[in-house]
């Protein structure tokens, strides 16, 4: 890959299509992405299902927390039809797409070579239980050459290397720990990632910019591979490449 940008789909294309979808991660691949971004959390029956919130209410309207139900409810629930709400669309094209588990993200990827970032979403009683399962499933799947396991939760990254050392790892800093721009504050940063066992750390919301599909917005991600990698994001997309500290 060398110094050259990546295209990575946040939560796949979301600006196109219902994010942590499946439909939105072969949306991203199909647009010319290198990957796709995703997070992760436990359904109640310990089965790792793709969804950023711990609840239903944003993307499928009900009162209900995803660790309350399994992964098997959650293939029942309609997580597609609320862009096309949003989107005031004339058809709801979205209508079949459900809570998709990771198996089903690592099926739907078995025959390309994608980069992935998953973000693992977990409390502390989880996080032991999660990074198991995602370690599993990742060398279940020959993927550890294309998985990159990130989390805001630094105890999570150092549960993922104390299971498999070799699974690439990512540490994010919420913005508050961010927006200093001092060398002193990005070494401390890095040292807090290394000391977790990360080998990449991000920083939110950087002045970068970048678009896609001609759109843009300034609400941008950096991260920085030790050795280091920045990225910026778009509505629905990251741009990542290569940097020295």
């Amino acid at each position: 890959m060398g110094n050259q940008p990546l295209i990575i789909g946040h939560r796949g294309a979301a600006a196109d299509a219902p994010e942590n979808t499946l439909a939105s991660f072969k949306l991203a691949i199909e647009a010319g992405a290198n990957g796709v971004e995703f997070d992760v959390r436990l359904a109640r029956d310990g089965v790792p299902v793709i969804i950023h919130d711990e609840t239903l209410q944003r993307t499928a309207h009900m009162q209900k927390r995803v660790a309350d139900l399994s992964a098997a409810e959650l293939q029942e629930v309609n997580v597609g039809s609320w862009f096309s709400r949003s989107k005031k669309a004339t058809t709801d094209k979205f209508a079949a797409e459900r809570v998709p588990t990771l198996q089903q993200l690592f099926d739907l990827f078995a025959s390309n070579d994608a980069l992935l970032y998953l973000e693992m979403k977990c409390v502390s009683s989880e996080r032991t239980q999660l990074a198991a399962t995602c370690c599993r499933l990742i060398t279940e799947h020959s993927l550890r050459e294309r998985v990159i396991v990130e989390s805001f939760d630094l105890a999570a990254i150092e549960a993922v290397k104390s299971i498999e050392p070799s699974i690439r790892t990512a540490a994010l800093f919420e913005p508050k720990f961010s927006n200093a721009s001092s060398l002193l504050t990005g070494q401390r940063l890095v040292d807090r990632a290394k000391s977790a066992g990360a080998d990449e750390r991000a920083r939110p919301r950087a002045e970068y910019r970048c678009s896609n599909h001609q759109r843009s917005r300034n609400d941008a991600s950096r991260t920085e591979h030790i050795m280091p990698r920045r990225w910026c994001h778009s509505l629905d997309f990251f741009l990542c490449g290569k940097l020295k500290l």
